[in-house]
């Protein structure tokens, strides 16, 4: 007998939209004494993907994919949430109560770097001793698109890719980033030619114009801050987005249309062409 569609479980519904994760391989990494779950896939130049909140979701995972595909190693760091899970309401609104306590972040203004910055350059250059090339990509994604920029402290990250950077959470201007970061970033940028890659929606209220401006006053013209019109954003994302996030958001997970031609592709094609660019310039 058939299920009754009307009266479905929506965990049940919520578990089947879950990934398995079961073509990356699973590591238990360990820098400086702190060990964390990394999963691990592809060939060529290494690019750490950060999960955004509430964690590896299928949509971050189907990014790693793509940069998988395209010709890197992947290295997708575990840092909250379930790994793999669909983003729902309950299950995400508990992670980012926990996250935005955790000794590991500083998601509210003044705080400056979060900690596991240092955990995640320590990544970056595993990364970079296991796959060789000039250096290592780094995506930060919403929770985590500003790490991505704090990772670009150590030289072994020379592509570092900014999504939709939504700390510190109270300050719309605001970067999470203490003063001795930000002036090595800014001296680095000047000194090394570094690019960083930035994207977000134009009505975004996680991420504002205000940060992209306060990125551009510290970086220059190292800072290519692109934006997308909110009309471009997916209007179907996970549940997480669609109640507690309820913004245009997430440029290349969530909120990607996953159509040729699409603004949100063309965005993915960019991040791509910046990785290949920085990491693989012979190709």
């Amino acid at each position: 007998m058939n299920a009754d569609p009307m009266n479905a479980d929506p965990k049940d519904e919520a578990d089947a939209k879950n990934d398995p994760i079961d073509d990356f391989g699973r590591r238990r990494v360990d820098i400086d004494g702190v060990v964390k779950t990394v999963y691990v896939a592809g060939a060529g130049p290494g690019v750490v993907v950060m999960p955004e909140m509430p964690g590896i979701s299928p949509d971050v995972l189907r990014l790693a994919r793509w940069v998988r595909d395209a010709g890197f190693t992947v290295y997708v760091p575990s840092l909250f949430g379930t790994d793999g899970a669909w983003p729902t309401v309950e299950g995400g609104r508990e992670v980012m109560r926990r996250a935005c306590v955790s000794a590991e972040f500083r998601a509210f203004g003044g705080g400056g770097t979060s900690p596991v910055a240092s955990w995640l350059r320590g990544l970056a250059r595993r990364a970079h001793a296991e796959c060789g090339g000039p250096g290592v990509g780094a995506i930060g994604l919403c929770f985590t698109g500003n790490f991505a920029l704090t990772m670009a402290v150590d030289p072994a990250v020379v592509a570092p890719v900014v999504n939709h950077p939504s700390l510190p959470l109270d300050d719309p201007g605001g970067l999470e980033l203490g003063e001795d970061d930000a002036r090595a970033l800014r001296e680095r940028a000047e000194r090394s030619g570094l690019t960083v890659l930035a994207y977000r929606f134009e009505g975004d209220r996680w991420c504002t114009g205000q940060r992209f401006a306060a990125y551009r006053a510290l970086l220059g013209d190292a800072f290519d801050g692109r934006v997308l019109p909110d009309g471009a954003a997916n209007p179907a994302p996970p549940p997480f987005f669609a109640e507690l996030v309820g913004t245009p958001h997430s440029v290349v997970t969530a909120h990607l249309v996953d159509e040729a031609g699409h603004p949100t592709v063309r965005a993915r094609d960019e991040i791509l062409a910046h990785l290949t660019a920085r990491l693989r310039p012979n190709s």
